[in-house]
């Protein structure tokens, strides 16, 4: 996400008795007591001044705090082909009729007045713009406008490839595509539709007719996606691509929470730990976004600051919504129908009153995070796809898809945007089946998974071999009485509010046991259902957040960190599993741990039982664990 809008007349009522409008023509108000004029000759007189004087930017389309403008966002649909966890509800969302929103006819007529009054930029948006019949028509017709200098498009990309050509022979000369991860199967998790690649030839085909930069929106969430900034900025080394890092904003349905906010200083210090060069370019007049370069790369990355540090003071963005309703701030809630004064035979003039009156009252800036998470306002849906702004999942993941493969027998760490990165600056572009075997890892002798980053490539941190018995180690011995049943038996949750708060890790293991046909099938990544592997791996870090709600007497644990990784085992045709939580709190994270484990074990079991019965999950069992009263233990 990260990431608007449109005009205004001239005051009608300010503490002075003169005051200058935008052209310079004096505005003179009645004393107290005198009568006013009719209020609706008022923008008559006001236009026919700013005809005769040639004003340099209409006065319907500055504000009183003199912002000018010149963009207009018109969403030409609301309906969408994915269906984003953080763009629309879980419910979904209620449609306008069709009846109710804007025809062809309407939007051009009304692209054509905010031309005439100075706006030199259209962005077309929706929903998902690129599935309107005639949105290539639409384009061609806006191309006609005397003073439209930008048509762009917002979208996510998976009709794009297929219509870009004839988009850019119509005059489309702006592409923003929406993308959240580089991970097909999170790519699938986020938007609960398969695409991934589809995507992937959009920006292949922009890059390939020309389009400079193509900008690359991305929603940055803690626990979702976050993990994967740097995949996204090597992007930029060979290709001319914008990415740009979206802050997550509130949007009405999206369950908005501060904590999953990710904000622009935050990101950048991350980016600087891995290239200290980077530098600062110049800020563009009323651009959104904060931009950067690393010296030498072809690309850029950028920052949309809207909740962190907002923009507000320069903002030139208007906005018209599907069923035609005027919105002067995305983040505000009050909106005027443009469509029902159209329906109604509004003159020009008319029309123009109306939006000045509404960009009048625009103000100097919006609520605050905190206020406008609070806020009733549209779903982003139908407001716009905006820069593609998501709501996190009903269980906020920790993951980093970043593999260590095993490659002929070495373990090899690869980045895979540093592979995307190669494919790409190969020659020509990649088709689709080449993609997804390299996405998903199809093929390979071995593979392994880790959800962590920085994850080690010791063959030996889960080694099958018998293990030693489990010595305990720390100040205090295991209790010899049960802690969560009180003195009559009965169940009881432990009260841990005197416990101080410490650093907790615990490790725990799982051994799912597959049998030749299944380990082949999983090895080559030739399930019907998936990616075992990959889903297994979500399936765990969900359950570590989940625990307390899947076993009863647990306490609540906010995780700072869950990892698990799967490695293949062939000589006992096994996946061995190993989940790693951590926290800072009075209790502990075995049981997060355990949980975790056990659940990607059972997610294996039931991907791969279509083709294999003769399963078996064995070795649940906690590695180790330190904090806490009792001390550390360890199994030897």
């Amino acid at each position: 996400m990260a990431a608007p809008l449109v005009s205004r007349m001239l005051r009608r009522v300010l503490s002075s008795r003169v005051r200058s409008c935008s052209s310079g023509a004096p505005v003179t108000q009645p004393r107290p007591g005198e009568p006013s004029q009719p209020a609706v000759e008022e923008p008559s007189r006001r236009r026919q001044f700013l005809r005769e004087h040639a004003a340099p930017f209409s006065a319907f389309l500055t504000d009183s705090f003199g912002r000018r403008h010149s963009y207009l966002r018109i969403s030409l649909t609301e309906k969408c082909n994915l269906r984003c966890q953080y763009c629309m509800p879980e419910e979904g969302v209620p449609l306008t009729p069709k009846a109710d929103l804007l025809t062809t006819e309407e939007i051009l007529t009304l692209a054509r007045l905010f031309v005439k009054e100075g706006v030199d930029k259209i962005r077309l948006t929706g929903g998902e713009p690129l599935i309107r019949p005639d949105v290539v028509n639409i384009v061609a017709q806006l191309r006609q406008l005397e003073g439209l200098r930008t048509i762009g498009i917002t979208t996510n990309g998976i009709n794009l490839a297929r219509l870009l050509p004839q988009l850019q022979k119509a005059g489309l000369s702006a592409i923003n595509i929406s993308l959240d991860t580089l991970v097909p199967a999170k790519f699938e998790f986020i938007v609960r539709r398969k695409g991934f690649h589809k995507v992937m030839e959009g920006i292949h085909k922009a890059i390939e007719l020309g389009y400079s930069p193509v900008k690359v929106n991305c929603v940055v969430m803690r626990g979702l996606n976050e993990d994967e900034l740097l995949d996204f900025v090597a992007l930029t080394k060979g290709l001319p691509l914008d990415v740009r890092f979206i802050e997550y904003m509130p949007f009405d349905g999206n369950k908005w929470n501060f904590k999953k906010m990710v904000s622009y200083k935050e990101m950048l210090d991350t980016l600087r730990q891995r290239w200290p060069e980077l530098e600062k370019l110049p800020e563009e007049e009323s651009s959104t976004a904060k931009a950067f370069k690393i010296p030498g790369f072809q690309g850029q990355v950028s920052f949309i600051t809207s909740m962190s540090e907002h923009f507000c003071g320069t903002c030139n963005r208007l906005r018209i919504t599907a069923d035609g309703n005027l919105k002067v701030c995305l983040f505000g809630n009050s909106e005027v129908s443009l469509r029902d004064h159209l329906r109604a035979g509004a003159s020009e003039e008319e029309l123009l009153s109306i939006i000045g009156t509404a960009v009048g009252r625009k103000k100097r800036q919006h609520a605050g995070m905190f206020n406008i998470s609070q806020m009733k306002n549209r779903p982003m849906i139908l407001i716009e796809l905006f820069l593609t702004l998501q709501d996190s999942p009903p269980a906020v993941l920790s993951i980093s898809f970043r593999d260590s493969l095993h490659v002929q027998g070495l373990r090899h760490r690869v980045s895979r945007s540093h592979q995307m990165v190669t494919l790409w600056e190969g020659g020509g572009v990649p088709q689709t089946p080449l993609l997804a075997q390299w996405w998903l890892g199809a093929g390979l002798p071995q593979r392994h998974y880790s959800s962590h980053p920085d994850s080690d490539a010791n063959p030996k941190c889960l080694s099958p071999e018998p293990q030693a018995p489990a010595t305990p180690s720390g100040p205090l011995p295991a209790s010899g009485q049960l802690t969560h049943v009180d003195t009559e038996g009965r169940a009881a949750m432990v009260d841990v509010g005197g416990k101080p708060d410490t650093e907790r890790v615990a490790v725990a293991s799982a051994v799912v046991l597959l049998g030749p046909v299944a380990f082949r099938l999983v090895q080559e990544n030739q399930l019907k259902k998936g990616d075992a592997l990959v889903v297994a791996q979500l399936a765990g870090v969900q359950a570590a957040k989940l625990t307390s709600q899947l076993i009863p007497l647990c306490h609540h644990v906010a995780l700072s960190h869950v990892q698990v990784r799967l490695e293949l085992d062939s000589a006992r045709q096994a996946v061995v599993i190993e989940a790693s939580c951590r926290a800072r709190g009075p209790t502990g994270v075995e049981m997060e741990a355990l949980t975790s484990a056990a659940v990607a074990a059972l997610t294996l079991y039931d991907m791969c039982k279509a083709v294999s019965r003769d399963i078996v999950l064995e070795e649940i069992k906690l590695i180790s664990k330190t904090g806490g009263q009792r001390g550390d233990f360890r199994r030897t």
